[in-house]
């Protein structure tokens, strides 16, 4: 087996769920770069230095709670300016291009690095935390918080 072709272990249904997941995985890789640089271009040109993005769910349900930018110390608002990012479409080899907000653009990057890197975040206990985004370093950072409910039981018969 290789990275491109699914276990032939696999159901044929779940062996197609696999292949289009990988191939949405890869476009996303593929066009991230492009898109944090329109973005990054974008909130650099507006004099933002940093934007925080606060997640939160559970119980099947998540959402982004709250969007900051900073410029030094200040809280600043986010430009209303219009730019292109590059999306991924499930189930082929497309690339959509959508025209959205920089606050629209920070919260589907967000979902969509959620997605990635933690699928099901929302789910059960669910999770919390961050993403920094770095002007000046052109990096995202996800700092990522797992609930867990913990259960002990004992029971005795004497």
């Amino acid at each position: 087996m290789n990275d491109t072709q699914p276990s032939p272990a696999f159901p044929p249904m779940l062996a197609d769920w696999v292949e289009k997941d990988r191939e949405l995985r890869r476009l996303a890789e593929e066009v991230l770069p492009l898109n944090k640089i329109a973005l990054f271009d974008a909130l650099a040109a507006a004099g933002i230095e940093i934007v925080t993005v606060v997640f939160d769910g559970c119980g099947d349900s998540g959402q982004i709670e709250d969007i900051e930018a900073k410029a030094g110390d200040l809280v600043v608002a986010l430009p209303a300016d219009q730019i292109e990012i590059a999306c991924p479409v499930w189930g082929g080899s497309e690339i959509e291009r959508r025209t959205q907000s920089v606050r629209d653009a920070i919260e589907a990057l967000a979902y969509d690095f959620l997605g990635q890197t933690h699928g099901g975040w929302e789910n059960n206990d669910g999770a919390c935390g961050d993403f920094t985004f770095d002007v000046a370093e052109r990096t995202i950072t996800l700092d990522y918080n797992e609930r867990h409910m913990e259960s002990d039981n004992s029971q005795h018969v004497f």
